[in-house]
């Protein structure tokens, strides 16, 4: 019987799968190549032949986050209300943090660095949303830098999106923070007339 194959793609799934779990749930120093590899029921020169070793199978690991998350982001559709674009780009990056919360806590949790820019012609997961703030600001929505305005919303969404998957948050609760903190942080900054158009049209109390 030959020797059973080192880079079947069955196996580099496997693989990726299980770093991802080991390093959103255990220290980083404590997940080595052996353990990777004895949980995807692999070897460890499967690892290196793939991957070329630790660094390498972590950088796939990311690699698969950015663009899951970028995928996510870009698949939401745009109409003609730019701060409803805005709310449903914070609500798919919230869904896609909770229905891959291994991901998230890599890409995120300092395993290895990931400095979103929203560059264009990348694959950032932050430049959709960079984008339809752009479009916002052009179209008098909101005011303000666009860089500013993208970090205050992320860094606002980021943490929402920690704390429930920490579970800090129960599910209505994380569900009404969502919503009113997303809301609040955008309609911050709307400019005038466009404020003063959203608390016309609030229901009353």
């Amino acid at each position: 019987m030959g020797r059973p194959r080192t880079n079947d793609e069955t196996v580099k799934e496997r693989l990726v799968e299980c770093a991802t779990e080991l390093l959103a749930t255990r220290p980083q120093e404590s997940v080595a190549v052996r353990a990777v590899a004895t949980a995807a029921g692999a070897s460890t020169a499967a690892v290196y032949s793939l991957f070329g070793g630790k660094d390498g199978l972590i950088g796939a690991v990311r690699d698969r986050a950015v663009t899951g998350l970028f995928q996510a982001l870009s698949a939401v559709p745009t109409s003609e209300d730019a701060l409803a674009d805005l709310y449903a780009l914070a609500a798919a990056y919230r869904r896609w943090g909770r229905e891959h919360r291994h991901l998230y806590a890599v890409l995120f949790g300092g395993v290895q660095s990931f400095k979103p820019s929203g560059a264009v012609g990348t694959s950032d997961p932050v430049r959709p949303l960079v984008a339809a703030i752009d479009r916002a600001v052009a179209e008098s929505v909101l005011d303000g830098e666009v860089t500013s305005i993208a970090v205050s919303l992320w860094v606002t969404l980021h943490g929402l999106v920690t704390l429930e998957l920490a579970g800090a948050l129960d599910a209505p609760t994380a569900e009404a923070a969502f919503r009113s903190t997303i809301q609040a942080t955008l309609r911050g900054w709307t400019t005038p007339t466009v404020f003063r158009r959203l608390r016309r049209d609030e229901p009353a109390p």
